[in-house]
């Protein structure tokens, strides 16, 4: 694909400087870029490679901008501008309709004239896909399931029975939904009885679910995950969890059953969040974080140590240890001062 600098500004709704013929071929982070490529900056810790880069375009802040000679895309979310800008260069290919002949499909099911479906595919009874799905090699879509338009698949994901799929979702390889939940009684003290999963899993539209995440099935109706939830690798959601709009969960989360989580939530890398909580919308919690109580305001939380050196990490390990202890101390110490002082008092009377 190739742009120019003034085109790129009128498709992006964003102003420029400079050469407005600016051809542009290709895009590179500012110290790999080339004549002809375009680049940005987002995080100012990297406004210092502006004096050195090769870019023929940055896309930058207004307040960067004034700051840089050279050709400018300006805008007042450089990062965004830059991802409108790289699926300009990348178009979405589209794919012929077509259904590979290894593809296995029960004769019940309902798949439109225009999908696409790669081989060794297994199509199981009473599934429904729309226009547009794709679906890519390996997969298997349970009974029952359904998948929205123009929906996507990559390789080897699950879909077991009853999963509701939306429209414009995109799920990487690996992916399992539906999956029985983690549901089990102690019986007679020694054993462990499990509880039928006999629930499903519903999605949204656009949604995305990374690479190796599983979604299990609720115990009795749905594990729900609103429209517009970004979910990234690797992350584990519960039975019966319900995730509203345009969450978003970073690598490594868990979340565990019966969990609601509110709109517009940015859930850091590496939480954990206990069972039956509530998590209000425009919650922020940082990476790392164990939650075990509901949070019910808007909010930036965080738990856990930040790294630092071990031998003071050590150090206060041990007098973490001895906290409750502490805590006992300095309360007597309190009870004899306000006593001290309560006597010192009445003899001054």
């Amino acid at each position: 694909m190739k742009f120019t600098l003034s085109t790129l500004a009128e498709l992006t709704h964003t102003e420029f400087k400079g050469d407005e013929k600016t051809a542009l071929t290709n895009i590179a982070t500012l110290e790999d870029a080339r004549a002809g490529d375009i680049s940005f900056v987002s995080n100012p810790k990297y406004k210092r490679q502006l004096q050195s880069t090769q870019a023929s375009v940055v896309i930058l802040s207004a307040q960067l901008a004034e700051q840089y000679a050279g050709n400018a895309l300006i805008s007042k979310d450089p990062y965004l501008t830059f991802a409108k800008v790289v699926r300009l260069f990348n178009p979405s290919k589209k794919q012929l309709a077509s259904i590979h002949p290894t593809t296995v499909i029960d004769e019940t099911a309902t798949i439109a004239k225009h999908v696409n479906i790669a081989a060794n595919v297994v199509i199981e009874k009473g599934v429904n896909i729309q226009e547009g799905v794709q679906i890519g090699a390996g997969c298997v879509i349970g009974e029952n399931s359904s998948i929205d338009q123009n929906t996507r698949l990559n390789a080897n994901v699950t879909l077991y029975s009853d999963s509701q799929i939306g429209k414009n979702v995109i799920i990487h390889s690996g992916v399992v939904i539906g999956a029985d939940g983690f549901g089990f009684v102690l019986q007679d003290d020694k054993s462990w009885y499990k509880i039928l999963q006999i629930g499903n899993v519903v999605i949204g539209d656009d949604v995305e679910i990374g690479a190796n995440t599983t979604i299990d099935r609720a115990a009795l109706g749905s594990t729900k995950i609103a429209n517009g939830v970004k979910i990234d690798n690797q992350v584990i959601i519960g039975h019966n969890v319900q995730i509203n709009e345009d969450t978003i969960m970073p690598g490594g989360s868990l979340v565990a059953g019966s969990t609601r989580i509110g709109k517009r939530c940015q859930i850091g890398g590496g939480v954990a969040i206990a069972g039956h909580l509530e998590i209000a919308d425009d919650v922020m919690i940082t990476g790392r974080s164990m939650v075990t109580n509901s949070l019910k305001s808007a909010g930036v939380y965080s738990s856990g140590i930040t790294t630092e050196e071990n031998s003071k990490w050590r150090r206060n390990a041990a007098r973490f240890r001895s906290l409750d202890k502490m805590a006992k101390q300095l309360n007597q110490l309190e009870k004899s001062f306000i006593k001290t002082q309560e006597k010192e008092n009445t003899n001054g009377e």
